[in-house]
């Protein structure tokens, strides 16, 4: 059968699409510690060689796996967790299906790879469940406190004080005692009315959320010597912390992204601002000149 020169492009894509998702579901199951999760991976990886092998006899044509897809995929894996990469892989799959849609009803067995896409979802967005992910409430809790708490204090100190140095030690001060403060009451809350978490783990994880968001919002005022060029930098890394872990939270819990980056921004961005002005009240009152 004749096949379209588009359709040919769509079809190799994908072709290569399942090989190369079949070395990469390989690939994770070598490297995960859960039995039930290997397996799941093994028999999924299997499942898409079958695909890439199917589609072979409707090309014609040998395709070699994306290396650059596969190293991609499973490094963000080991570094933002399995869950994470899965779902991020899982956005590519729209192309697959649309392509296997346009196939249905032309080549039999195209309506069991579209069957066999849509199984493998469930089976690794629902059952895999990591112990990041379980936790994420109390990272959001010490990221978004800290991101809120910190960019408003720097700016109101920055303008109060006017000296890097100094702004940069009673900013890490500041913070370290709210990391502490906020790590606490996670832990008596977290104790007191979540049974599913442990309040020691729930307790680090807002706790060390909170000091890496203070130590790099903090870092820029002891690089530089111009206060207004710390405080921007300081704004800009609020920024990419803020981009950063909302991708993260919209791919791992399916959520959307700009709902929430537009939330986290404009709350601290509207604090920072309302602090700018305190701060400059604050020194104008007292006559403060440090």
């Amino acid at each position: 059968m004749s096949i379209d020169k588009s359709i040919l492009k769509k079809i190799l894509c994908a072709q290569r699409n399942e090989l190369t998702e079949h070395q990469i579901y390989k690939s994770l199951a070598a490297t995960t510690r859960h039995p039930e999760h290997r397996n799941v991976l093994e028999r999924i990886a299997e499942e898409e060689l079958a695909h890439s092998r199917f589609l072979k006899t409707i090309t014609n044509q040998t395709v070699t796996a994306d290396s650059w897809k596969k190293f991609y995929y499973v490094t963000v894996s080991r570094i933002f967790g399995l869950n994470f990469g899965l779902r991020l892989m899982e956005h590519g799959e729209d192309i697959a299906q649309h392509v296997y849609t346009q196939l249905k009803g032309t080549y039999p067995g195209i309506e069991n790879l579209i069957h066999d896409e849509k199984k493998h979802e469930m089976q690794l967005l629902d059952m895999i469940d990591e112990e990041r992910l379980k936790y994420v409430g109390s990272m959001v809790l010490g990221l978004n406190d800290a991101l809120v708490e910190l960019t408003g204090a720097l700016t109101g100190l920055t303008l109060a004080l006017q000296n890097t140095r100094l702004i940069a030690i009673v900013g890490l001060i500041t913070g370290i005692a709210a990391s502490l403060s906020m790590a606490a009451s996670e832990y008596l809350s977290t104790k007191q009315e979540d049974k599913t978490k442990n309040p020691i783990k729930a307790s680090l994880y807002t706790g060390s959320a909170y000091v890496g968001t203070v130590v790099f919002l903090i870092f820029p005022y002891f690089l530089y010597g111009n206060i207004f060029l710390a405080l921007g930098q300081a704004l800009l890394n609020a920024l990419l912390i803020i981009i950063v872990f909302t991708f993260y939270i919209s791919v791992a819990q399916g959520l959307s992204f700009r709902k929430h980056f537009l939330e986290m921004a404009g709350l601290s961005l509207s604090v920072a601002g309302l602090n700018f002005g305190v701060g400059l009240l604050v020194r104008k009152v007292f006559g403060i000149d440090v």
